[in-house]
């Protein structure tokens, strides 16, 4: 959620903001409008509340002098007050509402060097690692690899969960528990990470406290009966841990890590993304989220961003980072960069990670503040996340970068002891 005060005085630059994210349907106009309204109510209501007590304690002296007659006319009209206070309440609780939902869709304010423009064509690659691997013969896409060495299942997947539903087996289902447990150890003994076990079902609060909600709603899955959540990723909950509360002086920054199941209503066109394990509605992913101070947030992103990155290096596996434009920039992010990994079967990059800095923007949503000092007035945190790193994107990598003539798959070095000393899957 954006500052109210700043929104008020910085009106052109938000309408700027909104254009250049293409957010121009975002309801800031009617905000600002509510927002005077709202403080045009309080300040009628101050000063009727002021006359109401005021005359309230001139109609018992009126009583006590006898003037009855002036104190049952005084006692009328502050009924009438009264009744237009009621009045003016109704209306402001209806204001509150609608402002608050207002501000709740309108999208974060980009960092001056983000890319500007319409759409995802502006993304720029800002830094590419690691050669891409060169084959004596065809290399195979996964979807074709995985059923031949028996580790990915698409047709019992389909029969247990529909569409953009597969098993991993064997192999490929250690091979996913490896990379979790890798992820996770590294970035607890290696980056200062705390891991955390979060639920994976929440209030929607918590989604509204992240940006989920109200705004994306439709592309999530919802328990109707007790109005819970399936999470989207990790962030949603890990975030949310320090809600509505303030984190005393000397704790930030704070560094979470957190290993999950997601679940997203994928959403799109017939025939686009359908082959394969890349775009599902169900993956695991390691998640890492971060509590820092006021201007600290850009350096904590490329330390983050970093930490994501390591990882791909050490699995040998070529990747790139993209600067997301304004046009392709999610709704919380201030600014955001993509790892994307080469895989060599599908002939494509795929994006395995988005590290984001939030500014307070997710902490205004959620109520999380901090003190400087002892004894200082509360501010709001600032937030980053970023995965680190997604499945099953990194099985789809590892797989197609390292399949040989035979068709077997050299498991990465650093993999090795996580999958009992096994060097290579193969049929």
């Amino acid at each position: 959620m954006l500052d109210i005060r700043w929104m008020r005085e910085n009106r052109a630059a938000l309408g700027e903001a909104m254009q250049k994210l293409n957010a121009e349907d975002a309801p800031w106009e009617q905000a600002l409008e509510l927002d005077l309204r709202r403080r045009q109510i309080l300040t009628q209501v101050e000063t009727l509340r002021a006359e109401l007590n005021s005359g309230s304690r001139n109609i018992g002296a009126l009583f006590r002098e006898k003037r009855t007659a002036e104190a049952n006319a005084l006692k009328a009209n502050m009924g009438a007050i009264g009744s237009d206070i009621e009045r003016l309440d109704a209306e402001l609780r209806t204001v509150e509402a609608d402002f608050q939902d207002a501000m709740l869709r309108i999208p974060n304010i980009p960092e001056p060097d983000v890319p500007v423009a319409p759409d995802e064509s502006g993304n720029q690659v800002v830094k590419e690692w690691g050669d891409k691997p060169v084959f004596d013969f065809t290399p195979l896409p996964h979807w074709e690899l995985g059923p031949k060495l028996g580790i990915i299942d698409f047709e019992r997947g389909v029969k247990l969960a529909g569409t953009r539903a597969y098993l991993l087996k064997g192999a490929g289902a250690r091979l996913q528990r490896a990379l979790i447990d890798w992820f996770t150890d590294v970035h607890v003994g290696e980056h200062g990470y705390e891991e955390i076990y979060p639920p994976f079902m929440v209030r929607a609060d918590v989604m509204v406290g992240t940006g989920n909600l109200p705004k994306f709603g439709d592309v999530l899955y919802r328990d109707a009966e007790e109005d819970l959540w399936l999470i989207p990723t990790a962030e949603v909950p890990v975030t949310n841990i320090h809600r509505d509360e303030i984190i005393e002086p000397g704790q930030l920054p704070i560094y979470y890590v957190a290993n999950t199941p997601c679940f997203r209503r994928e959403k799109v066109s017939a025939g686009k993304d359908v082959r394969g394990i890349k775009r599902v509605h169900q993956f695991q992913k390691v998640e890492m989220v971060k509590f820092v101070e006021p201007g600290t947030g850009r350096d904590e992103l490329e330390s983050l961003t970093r930490n994501a990155e390591e990882l791909c290096e050490r699995l040998g596996l070529p990747y790139r980072r993209l600067a997301i434009a304004t046009g392709d920039l999610s709704f919380v992010a201030a600014i955001k960069y993509d790892i994307e990994v080469w895989a060599a079967g599908s002939q494509e990059w795929l994006e395995c990670s988005s590290c984001s800095f939030f500014r307070d923007f997710q902490a205004r949503r959620a109520n999380i503040r901090y003190r400087k000092a002892e004894g200082e007035k509360p501010e709001f945190v600032h937030t980053l996340n970023g995965s680190g790193l997604a499945l099953p994107r990194i099985i789809i990598a590892i797989l197609e970068n390292y399949q040989q003539t035979d068709g077997a798959v050299v498991v990465p070095d650093v993999l090795r002891p996580y999958m009992g000393g096994l060097d290579v899957i193969r049929v």
